[in-house]
């Protein structure tokens, strides 16, 4: 879920700060062109005032004082154009100069110094030049007219290099954008850190719900940190957790008290039978079908109870070496399999995991049943202990009939049995039973074909203190 809120945040803040950043460097940079333009038509003025006199159109026959003050123009156009190096001139309405610097600059036909002229000579001045960007190798034209007696005479031209002006706007634009960066940066700190502080009880709900889920009903959610309603949620979780499990202790104390009970009215009736039976010829059918029905019902209760048992009771975790264990499983059901004429073999090498012997020895002995129960005389039961990066796997394998893909699906439920194998002694609690006693010390239980024929069941135990530990609730 964080990796899919953070990147939504952070896009957010960023079209934030992109839209403040944006206005921000247009408004700069076009509050430095202007800077720039009032300094030139401040230029443009003091021109204009020097210019003002000097009124002789080019070519005439009289020497006044004009000259000098045309020199002085020209001396100051010079000084100026020689300083910042800018092009500056005063020109007539018909386009010839006055004075100008450099000597060879004059108003072209066209473009911006032309448009500015015309502008001026309509006695406006400059006032919004198009914007100059850093991009652009553009120039900065400002006109301001010679006014005398009212009427327009001439017409100050200013012809300024951008260079500066761009490096000042590409300035302004690098110390904003280091700022966006930098406000970016604590956003997104400040993202992490929110999404965490919002988050983190909903991944310990996650985990608590995943660990109710898989048999730890115990856990619960720890209350703290994060918003006032994912804590709330948490303490309705756990309420809701504390309900669940008392109905499902519930459930098992009424299973075993149950099968407790009525083992004893079961046994009376058992024998009430037998006594009865020493009435009845010994070759009653009736009689021995109630009698195999009768222990049938004995054995499912017995089933019920060790269930109800095996899913309550915790699990008594230590190291235990798996080979040995299942070397002396192999050694218990070697006579039953020559019995049945089936071949039982294991290949049990010394290895070491974290499970509760006694459970692990019963959850061994109801595979092995099964597969000696299920495979045809002249057949073969192998039992292989190995390792598996993490876990240590118990393989039993047989050459009975097997099961087809939908009975795979369904093996282990409870009262469950495959329809090929209804008239087979059995409760159809076994394997339930297994499950139960290998999760509870973090174990498990798959079911896959064997080829070519026959039923691969593989038993997984933990090799970390960790892993086994986690399945109880605390490390072994």
């Amino acid at each position: 879920m964080r990796t899919r809120l953070l990147p939504l945040l952070i896009v957010l803040l960023a079209a934030v700060l992109l839209a403040l950043g944006i206005p921000l460097a247009v408004s700069l940079a076009a509050a430095q062109q202007q800077q720039v333009v009032v300094d030139r038509i401040d230029d443009t003025a003091r021109f204009a005032a020097l210019a003002q006199f000097v009124t002789d159109a080019p070519g005439g026959s009289r020497r006044t004082s004009t000259d000098e003050r045309r020199e002085s123009l020209r001396s100051e156009l010079e000084s100026y154009y020689g300083v910042y190096g800018i092009r500056a001139g005063v020109f007539y309405r018909n386009g010839s100069a006055m004075a100008n610097a450099p000597d060879h600059w004059l108003v072209p036909q066209t473009g911006e110094v032309r448009s500015a002229f015309a502008e001026a000579l309509l006695s406006r001045r400059s006032h919004d030049p198009r914007q100059v960007w850093p991009w652009q190798r553009s120039r900065l034209v400002v006109a301001s007219p010679v006014i005398r007696d009212g009427d327009v005479v001439a017409v100050v031209v200013t012809d300024s290099p951008t260079g500066q002006l761009r490096s000042r706007i590409l300035r302004g634009w690098l110390f904003i954008g280091a700022g966006e960066i930098a406000a970016m940066l604590l956003a997104v700190g400040a993202a992490l850190r929110l999404t965490g502080w919002v988050l983190k009880p909903v991944r310990v709900l996650d985990a608590t719900t995943h660990d109710i889920a898989t048999g730890r009903l115990k856990s619960r959610v720890a209350v703290a940190g994060g918003p006032p309603e994912l804590r709330r949620l948490a303490r309705s979780f756990n309420e809701m957790a504390d309900n669940v499990e008392a109905v499902l202790e519930q459930q098992r104390a009424f299973v075993a008290d149950a099968s407790h009970q009525l083992r004893n009215p079961l046994a009376a009736l058992l024998l009430r039978i037998e006594l009865l039976a020493l009435e009845l010829p010994e070759d009653n059918e009736e009689i021995a079908s109630v009698r195999t029905e009768g222990k049938r019902l004995a054995h499912v209760l017995d089933d019920l109870l060790d269930l109800a048992l095996a899913e309550h009771a915790e699990a008594d975790l230590r190291l235990t070496d798996i080979g040995a264990l299942a070397e002396e499983r192999v050694a218990a059901w070697a006579p039953a399999a020559r019995t049945k004429g089936v071949r039982l073999t294991g290949d049990c090498p010394p290895t070491t995991a974290w499970a509760d012997p006694i459970a692990l020895s019963s959850a061994l002995d109801a595979v092995i049943d099964n597969a000696v129960k299920f495979t045809p005389e002249g057949g073969t039961v192998e039992i292989a202990v190995a390792v598996d990066g993490d876990t240590t796997t118990v393989v039993v394998t047989d050459t009975g009939p097997g099961l087809t893909d939908e009975e795979l699906e369904r093996v282990g439920d409870r009262f469950w049995r495959s329809g090929r194998h209804q008239n087979v002694k059995g409760s159809g609690l076994g394997l339930s039973i297994t499950r139960a006693l290998l999760a509870a010390g973090g174990g498990s239980i798959d079911y896959a074909h064997h080829e070519p024929q026959g039923l691969r069941v593989t038993v997984g135990l933990p090799r970390q203190a960790e892993a086994a530990g986690a399945a109880t609730g605390a490390v072994p």
